[in-house]
């Protein structure tokens, strides 16, 4: 039998982040992962270049049944702690828009740092590990396809629904159940929206067309682009909006959002009073997506044609375009979970669970999902970071 003072579930950013803590601290660590390899999230993660936090980082940027939950951790290891380990590495790295931070390189390296900061500390590190049975008494009890471990702390950095295909799955859920833990029910977060097949009929060959735009729903805007797919409504502005989304909800997208196209049409009609509508709003967005609004919508015609009734009517339909998504692409392409395992069940000091002295819960098993743009990998350093100083 082998024993352990920690043993993690799970070799993905906060379960790493929870070792090397742990181990420089003098602890004997375990991390356990039923994967072939390690910290397959982070390699994929910024299309291979990692975005790995952000500048400008608020509770605000977070999605939590308990809102204040995240300050503590983010507060006690902040993106500047981070940074500052990735600079100890000599890793380089750039500003992209809104303060994301990614590497100049690979996602890789920063793979590599938690690593080499867990081999440093003696963490070792078993994959291809099944776990067959957990059972506690006085210790944790930890019965694998190969072998059984005895711990006094046990970790659960096993992530949460999304991308199936690189090996996630709800084993996280299921142990906090068998301890008694409430999960919040679990959705796909910054994920494609889906169209209704009447929709599709009618945007679907727009396939391949971005925009920026303006997408609201639920109290919640925010603007980057839009990408038309031929299943739905993708890109960033859709899959920030996507974590706010619930189904049956309309969401709402100004293509035109910066300017008033009242006052446009306006100033056309004495500009250019005889060119034609579709024309105009061509020039201001790609020219398929506008002609197709209006031939949907409304009758193209001169400019100097329209009354001041139809052209509200007509701004409203690029300023507020209302529609209402079917679903969602799915865990499969979702990049993080939405729900976990119940924050009302943890300590946001340590991440123990209350009632379950020595079971700690990391990263994106908990029901804190953040924005995308560095936010979720941050939570992952955070929450991993807080509970090492514990466990």
């Amino acid at each position: 039998m082998n024993n352990y003072e920690v043993v993690i579930i799970g070799a993905g950013a906060a379960g790493l982040m929870c070792a090397l803590t742990a181990g420089q601290r003098g602890r004997k660590v375990l991390i356990l992962d039923h994967a072939g390899s390690v910290g397959e999230k982070i390699l994929i993660s910024g299309g291979g270049s990692c975005n790995f936090t952000n500048l400008y980082l608020g509770s605000e940027h977070y999605i939590s049944g308990n809102p204040h939950f995240c300050k503590s951790a983010l507060n006690r290891f902040s993106q500047y702690d981070f940074i500052s380990l990735v600079e100890k590495h000599g890793v380089s790295y750039h500003e992209r828009k809104s303060g994301q931070l990614f590497c100049d390189g690979k996602s890789r390296e920063i793979l590599n740092l938690l690593l080499e900061e867990s081999r440093i500390t003696g963490v070792r590190i078993q994959t291809k590990c099944t776990i067959r049975e957990i059972k506690k008494e006085h210790y944790f009890t930890v019965k694998t396809n190969s072998e059984e471990y005895v711990t006094e702390s046990l970790v659960v950095a096993t992530g949460g629904l999304s991308m199936p295909e690189i090996g996630a799955t709800g084993f996280g859920y299921a142990v906090a159940e068998q301890f008694g833990l409430n999960v919040v029910t679990c959705q796909p977060g910054l994920v494609p929206l889906t169209l209704s097949k009447s929709d599709l009929n009618n945007f679907g060959d727009l396939s391949g067309i971005s925009v920026d735009a303006a997408v609201s729903c639920n109290g919640q805007s925010f603007r980057e682009s839009i990408l038309f797919t031929h299943r739905g409504l993708s890109g960033p502005a859709i899959l920030q909006i996507s974590n706010y989304w619930q189904p049956g909800n309309e969401i709402v997208i100004n293509l035109l959002p910066d300017l008033d196209l009242v006052q446009t049409i306006k100033q056309w009609q004495k500009e250019r009073p005889k060119t034609e509508l579709k024309n105009l709003i061509g020039e201001l967005l790609t020219r398929r997506l506008a002609h197709r609004l209006l031939e949907l919508w409304y009758h193209n015609k001169p400019v100097n044609q329209y009354s001041e009734k139809e052209i509200n009517e007509f701004a409203a339909i690029f300023h507020k375009w209302r529609i209402t998504p079917s679903g969602t692409e799915g865990y499969k392409v979702a990049e993080v979970t939405r729900g976990g395992v119940d924050t009302d069940e943890l300590s946001s000091k340590t991440f123990e669970a209350r009632n379950v002295k020595s079971l700690y819960f990391v990263g994106e098993v908990v029901d804190v999902t953040g924005w995308l743009g560095g936010y979720n990998l941050q939570w992952a350093w955070s929450s991993g970071y807080c509970a090492g100083q514990f466990v």
